[in-house]
């Protein structure tokens, strides 16, 4: 079976690395522009702002072999698969981000709250 992920555009946020960014977007996320691809225009139809939306993403900078993490990071809590956790090191590392539109500009929307570092891919965008 051969899969192709598109890529439809990008997250552009002031987070710049992972030691720096919230572990969740509730936690202390940021308003950031997510940039869709002119090609992916018309599937921003029936968009406005206030929608809350869930981005998907694909967390370039993951680690793919790993399998195991102290959930959160927290080194007192026992080690477990990543796929009982929200580590974004992970096979597939497939963000999700529940946010909402403050802004639409053409291809470009403004969100709140994002915890995705600068020049995230973006992969789908659903309705909440």
């Amino acid at each position: 079976m051969n899969t192709t992920l598109e890529i439809i555009g990008y997250i552009r946020s002031t987070i710049k690395d992972r030691k720096n960014a919230p572990k969740q977007g509730c936690e202390g996320g940021v308003e950031a522009i997510v940039e869709i691809k002119e090609d992916y225009k018309d599937s921003m139809d029936g968009l406005s702002v206030g929608s809350k939306i869930i981005l998907l993403s694909w967390l370039h900078a993951a680690d793919r072999s790993c399998q195991k993490v102290h959930p959160r990071g927290d080194l007192s809590r026992p080690i477990r698969g990543v796929f009982s956790t929200r580590s974004p090191d992970r096979p597939n590392p497939i963000g999700l981000h529940p946010v909402t539109i403050t802004e639409i500009n053409g291809c470009e929307m403004k969100v709140h709250p994002v915890e995705a570092i600068d020049g995230t891919p973006l992969v789908d965008i659903k309705s909440d």
